[in-house]
């Protein structure tokens, strides 16, 4: 299996493109735990530890990492977009709180499976995809009910 290293300066050469001290940083930083977050976290995170790397350049690089299959973008639209890493890890889907922002994990295998069933009868070769269910949290959902009563 080859390292995320690997894996990001092979798909870096594919377009190109050079592995610089700057992308080497910035992957260090994704990897260093796994959580989920913002390009402008990842911004302070950098800055706080002296690590010089300009806004383009984190967003350009995350979006490198995205496209390399070693990053996955979580939350679209209105909302900034949340960035994990996925190298490593099993496919998972996503619960996202609308009002905490909270993001909980999951894996469902009757979702998997269906939606092979679903590519199979539509004789359709996936190559990805993504499930984000949006709602409220147990907590959140309490506060309401609370709330209106």
């Amino acid at each position: 299996m080859l390292s995320k290293e690997d894996i990001f300066k092979k798909y870096l050469a594919s377009k190109n493109l050079k592995f610089t001290t700057e992308r080497q940083v910035i992957l260090d930083r994704v990897f260093a735990d796994h959580k989920h977050f913002e390009a402008d976290e990842l911004l302070v995170d950098l800055r706080l530890n002296d690590l010089k790397v300009s806004k383009a350049t984190i967003y350009r690089t995350l979006a490198l990492l995205v496209q390399s299959g070693l990053l996955r973008e979580v939350i679209y639209g209105e909302r900034h977009a949340h960035y994990e890493h996925v190298y490593g890890h099993e496919h998972h889907d996503h619960l996202v709180c609308n009002n905490c922002d909270k993001i909980i994990e999951f894996t469902e295998h009757r979702i998997e499976k269906l939606q092979e069933e679903v590519c199979k009868k539509y004789k359709f070769k996936a190559e990805s995809h993504r499930l984000q269910i949006q709602g409220l949290c147990e907590n959140c959902s309490k506060k309401n009910n609370c709330a209106v009563k």
